[in-house]
């Protein structure tokens, strides 16, 4: 038995390829990553959680936009790319930005 609920969550995943939001930009990510088939499917579980506790708690949902998402995304490599050298015995380096 197919669930229009499990359709209605894929397609809305598949839809967020094109949206400038937070949700549309790690589409994106987990499409280059995995491959478009388990991105979408990936997505439609990350909606499907996201609107479970939306119901439970009554709040709206507010969208913080795709540059907010980069930015946290970035720094979170940054901070894994610190301890991966810390591990190796390596030393980070930032370059300079050639302006």
């Amino acid at each position: 038995m197919v669930s229009r609920a499990r359709n209605a969550l894929r397609l809305c995943a598949y839809t967020l390829s094109h949206s400038k939001s937070w949700l549309g930009a790690k589409y994106r990510r987990l499409k280059s990553k995995l491959g478009a088939p388990k991105a979408i499917v990936a997505m439609a579980h990350h909606l499907a959680r996201l609107i479970y506790r939306m119901i439970k708690s009554g709040e709206d949902y507010v969208d913080k936009g795709m540059e907010a998402y980069q930015k946290r995304y970035r720094e979170q490599r940054i901070k894994w790319l610190k301890k991966q050298a810390k591990e190796l015995d390596l030393e980070l380096v930032a370059a300079e930005a050639n302006a």
